[in-house]
């Protein structure tokens, strides 16, 4: 079980990992910052680039925050990172 640190810019033109940013993974998410759905598509997004299932991927903190701290089941924070970061 690992907690990996996100930073999100909602309202992008596509879903896209940009790399890091102040120990941070940075994430372009299309989806606006409306209602949660920038949050469903930033997990949603993420268990998908690790190839987990969404349900094993929880939004600890940051809910109403471009900063925002998620826990992932299956992977520590160390294996998450590679893969997110893998070009």
């Amino acid at each position: 079980m690992g907690h990996l640190k996100l930073r999100i810019v909602p309202n992008a033109k596509r879903d896209e990992v940009l790399g890091e940013h102040g120990g941070a993974v940075k994430i372009k998410i299309a989806a606006p910052a409306i209602e949660g759905k920038a949050n469903e598509a930033v997990l949603e997004f993420i268990a998908e680039k690790l190839g987990v299932h969404r349900r094993e991927i929880t939004l600890i903190a940051g809910e109403k925050s471009r900063d925002k701290l998620i826990e992932i089941a299956s992977l520590d924070a160390t294996e998450a990172r590679a893969r997110l970061l893998i070009p």
